[in-house]
């Protein structure tokens, strides 16, 4: 018998065993197999909501990770539970109809194929378990050999490293799962490696630019060049590193656009925000000022805002006056810098700022505008003397 008289034969099966059904017995069967239906879909939200209930029960802070950890656990306590009584579901509902699919398993080519659809969901709640146990792990660690670093620079470090660890775990975790399905299905992965490797080497000759993104990336993190929470400017862009990626740096400037650079494109990265900070001041006081009484004030403003509880914590060093710098066109320019802790020298510089306009205001140290200086000649100066001074 060809493949097409056995299915004609089935369908026919099929269309005597429902013509003999009653109409009462139609809609019976109707309304159990809803039932049915409705009852295991109702176990999949049922077994959603309890483990997110629970997971929210359990210590630790709420942030917004553990949110993330409990939504997807939630998520995969649901497609467990509904996968199992799914597969009940069509059993009861096959045998609502009168067909025993539990006999049909019984059989040598059913019991392989329910064999193989087990082990494939198996293997399926065993990966997504692990993704989520590694990072989760990788977190954990992390975090707490953060905690327990003494230096910030180290903590930073720690915390760039991370999402990179987790990343790179959780798609070999992924490789094999589906290395491991396709295996399950009758796939012959050997070949299937082997073409791969193959693959793997001309797209690493036609993807050089991936590979030194990945490479300069990783020398970025492992020699401490830059890490998440530090500010950098790339060329003309600057802002807060805010995530570090394989192969990207993303940034956020102070209105809160995120500039997205690859690491090879990032070839001179200047970190303002490394160890320390120094905030830089060139401050213009007139010509006519006393420039020693505005040198004396510089540092006298400078020590009571390292004095200050709201700021010594963030200065590190006294002020640095260094002098006079140049002889501008509108003033001189003095010049003195604070050290500071990283990302707190705009803070300072900005209160210091603020200090030293009123010192100098009381002092009476003018800080210039620019002006400009007509100069005519004399005949000129005459001729417009004896204008103004003519009688109408």
């Amino acid at each position: 018998m060809t493949a097409s008289e056995r299915i004609l034969a089935a369908l026919k099966g099929l269309l005597t065993h429902f013509s003999a059904l009653s109409l009462t017995g139609w809609l019976i069967n109707l309304a159990l197999t809803a039932t049915v239906i409705a009852l295991a879909w109702a176990a999949g939200r049922v077994a959603r909501r309890l483990t997110l209930i629970g997971a929210h029960r359990l210590p630790g802070p709420a942030d917004a990770e553990k949110t993330v950890r409990t939504h997807r656990l939630a998520r995969l306590a649901g497609f467990t539970v509904r996968s199992v009584s799914s597969l009940l579901a069509v059993l009861v509902a096959a045998d609502i109809w009168g067909f025993n699919l539990l006999a049909w398993t019984a059989t040598p080519v059913g019991a392989q194929i329910l064999a193989g659809l087990l082990r494939l969901v198996l293997l399926l709640i065993v990966a997504v378990a692990a993704f989520e146990l590694v990072g989760l792990a990788i977190g954990r660690a992390m975090g707490g050999f953060a905690e327990r670093a003494d230096e910030p620079r180290r903590r930073a470090q720690l915390a760039t490293l991370a999402p990179l660890l987790r990343g790179i775990t959780q798609t070999a975790i992924v490789v094999v799962a589906v290395l491991m399905a396709l295996s399950e299905l009758g796939v012959k992965i050997g070949p299937l490696l082997a073409g791969a490797g193959v693959v793997g080497v001309a797209l690493g000759f036609g993807a050089q630019t991936l590979v030194k993104d990945f490479l300069t990336g990783i020398f970025l993190i492992v020699e401490d060049i830059v890490s998440v929470g530090d500010i950098v400017r790339i060329g003309d862009s600057g802002g807060l590193v805010e995530q570090m990626t394989l192969r990207t740096i993303r940034l956020r400037d102070f209105d809160g656009t995120v500039h997205v650079f690859p690491y090879s494109e990032a070839q001179v990265l200047h970190n303002l925000t490394k160890s320390f900070s120094y905030y830089v001041f060139d401050l213009q006081v007139s010509y006519s000022s006393d420039l020693d009484a505005a040198l004396a004030i510089m540092k006298r403003v400078g020590a009571r805002l390292k004095s200050d509880p709201n700021f010594a914590d963030k200065i590190l060093e006294p002020i640095e006056v260094v002098g006079v710098d140049n002889l501008a066109d509108s003033g001189v320019v003095l010049k003195a810098r604070i050290k500071t802790i990283p990302i707190q020298q705009w803070t300072v510089g900005r209160e210091y700022n603020r200090r030293i306009k009123l010192a100098f205001d009381e002092a009476g140290v003018e800080i210039p505008f620019p002006h400009l200086k007509v100069v005519m000649p004399e005949q000129q100066i005459a001729e417009l003397t004896a204008t103004r001074g003519a009688p109408n």
